[in-house]
């Protein structure tokens, strides 16, 4: 489980819709009581930020135009996070661009729109 915590734009539909099914697994974990420290420790998720996280990521689906093929029926129903965990932004942001050419587009068409 990861959570990315970059700006949802510039990631490609496979991780904007691995990381949203991803948060429903946290949760889920985090239901059922079972320890998440390995993530805790590997910088990989902040359980405080997966409401707003899982919020933004719905946000760009609209943004995209879905639902159109894709219906998001998964709300979070209720969960409450607590203060845990730290998510390095920028290593996920050199990570992505280091394993995926889709996102790696995102991030570039940014930068040279900055440049």
């Amino acid at each position: 489980m990861r959570m990315w915590m970059v700006e949802p734009k510039y990631l490609c539909r496979s991780h904007l819709l691995g990381e949203h099914r991803e948060l429903h697994t946290l949760v889920g974990t985090l239901r059922e009581g079972k320890s998440i420290q390995g993530y805790l420790d590997g910088k990989l998720v902040e359980v405080h930020n997966i409401a707003s996280r899982h919020d933004a990521l719905v946000a760009e689906f609209r943004r995209r135009g879905w639902p159109s093929g894709f219906a998001h029926a998964t709300p979070l129903n209720g969960f409450e996070g607590f203060e845990a965990g730290e998510v390095d932004v920028e290593a996920n942001r050199k990570e992505l661009i280091r394993r995926c050419f889709a996102c790696a587009i995102n991030f570039q068409q940014e930068e040279l729109c900055y440049a």
